[in-house]
């Protein structure tokens, strides 16, 4: 399924609103002039609104499928139409904004 080309330019939110950034885009590769994001690239988060005490809270995401015919780096792309998940609560993030100028299937 083809699906818009997340970049670390792109707003990505956890469930509960907290703000997620790439730690290590793919930065020969260029959309929009910013550096894509591959499914080895991990997200931290923060201002996530679960509080850290009692229930588990997102610090850290993952893209786990992505563009299966599109790589960079030899790692597939990360997509708009792709699955992810905070591993401490298996909620998954959310794009918010993107570029909408190049898909990857």
């Amino acid at each position: 399924m083809p699906g818009f080309v997340l970049h670390l330019g792109a707003t990505v939110m956890c469930s509960h609103a907290g703000t997620a950034q790439p730690t290590s885009p793919n930065p020969r590769v260029l959309v929009s002039g910013q550096p894509v994001v591959t499914l080895a690239c991990a997200y931290v988060i923060a201002g996530c609104t679960l509080t850290p005490t009692g229930s588990p809270f997102c610090a850290t995401g993952n893209w786990i499928t992505g563009a299966m015919r599109v790589t960079a780096g030899g790692q597939p792309l990360a997509i708009v139409g792709g699955s992810s998940a905070c591993p401490a609560t298996g909620n998954p993030m959310l794009p918010v904004s993107f570029q909408t100028r190049v898909t990857a299937s």
